[in-house]
């Protein structure tokens, strides 16, 4: 049974989504504010709706704080339509952003649609060398010597494509088409941008050579 964790000010929103996806064999949790957040987080939910507007920490604030240790798939559920809020919202972590108010078939849609990502095999260890930087293609963990790189699931997303397509040269819309969707609301250039950016940044923090290439004018490619 796959667990739901909703955070969200609105009652009547958590409520919504808990009756409808208890109905599709959900387990539901519900938070009303961060501080609830955090405290259903060891419940291990298999992806979190996450509401941007609430009182005290907004959700942008707890996606940025929990993103390098919560793995699942994160749903911003917003009234917020600006560009650049969405735009925020994808670079730093998060996986989706629907705006409210949204059909609840279509937020179903999308969390089995996620749910269907992450369901591929973990267990089996496939870990490919380059130099002292590894990547476990089953286990979707990478590294450099003995040490785990704390990448969020975009940023690692990002790192199994170019790595498994090395010398191959992507460009930054067809990055953003096949990681974030083809119906995914943003600007591909600043999305894919910051998070080569932050790859990079946590690549140095661990002593690794910077392994993503820039190919001027075209887009990016991993070093063969």
């Amino acid at each position: 049974m796959k667990k739901l964790l909703v955070i969200d000010d609105e009652t009547a929103i958590i409520q919504t989504i808990q009756t409808y996806f208890s109905d599709k064999g959900y387990t539901v949790l519900g938070a009303e504010n961060v501080k609830r957040a955090y405290e259903l987080l060891p419940e291990d939910p298999d992806i979190i709706l996450l509401d941007i507007m609430m009182p005290g920490v907004d959700g942008i604030s707890f996606c940025q704080q929990v993103r390098d240790t919560v793995l699942c798939p994160i749903i911003f559920l917003s009234a917020k339509t600006e560009e650049s809020s969405k735009i925020k919202s994808l670079s730093i972590g998060g996986d989706d952003y629907i705006t409210k108010p949204f059909s609840i078939r279509e937020l179903h849609a999308r969390v089995e649609a996620h749910l269907r990502r992450e369901s591929r095999p973990r267990n089996q260890s496939t870990r490919i060398q380059f130099g002292a930087f590894w990547i476990d293609y089953g286990r979707k963990e990478a590294g450099f010597e003995d040490q785990l790189i704390g990448f969020t699931k975009k940023e690692y997303m990002i790192v199994e494509l170019l790595s498994g397509n090395a010398g191959q040269v992507f460009s930054q819309d067809r990055i953003y088409e096949i990681i974030w969707g083809y119906d995914a609301d943003g600007d591909a250039n600043t999305s894919v941008m910051e998070h080569v950016k932050r790859i990079r940044k946590k690549l140095q923090e661990y002593g690794c050579d910077p392994l993503i290439e820039t190919v001027w004018g075209i887009g990016y490619r991993w070093k063969s």
